[in-house]
């Protein structure tokens, strides 16, 4: 997760093109010549993606970008801990 690229995400590219993107990534990974590495790198890809959907929702809520990233980054860490 690189919140300056979730930040680059959430700001150049609309929730519908973000959410085709996911979609186009997951088919891709579920092809059996995926390698391991290639699986990583979508994995990420899908991470900072998924993130700055869920930014561009909160922002559009009312929340400021900061805080938005912010709390998008502590519900990941908070996941990972448990």
């Amino acid at each position: 997760m690189k919140l300056p690229i979730i930040k680059h995400f959430q700001k150049n590219n609309d929730v519908q093109k973000l959410e085709h993107t996911i979609e186009v990534l997951e088919s891709f990974s579920e092809h059996r010549s995926v390698k391991e590495e290639e699986m990583d790198v979508v994995g990420e890809l899908i991470t900072n993606i998924a993130g700055a959907i869920e930014m561009d929702k909160m922002v559009k809520e009312g929340m400021s970008e900061k805080d938005a990233a912010n709390t998008f980054a502590q519900r990941v860490l908070g996941s990972i801990d448990k």
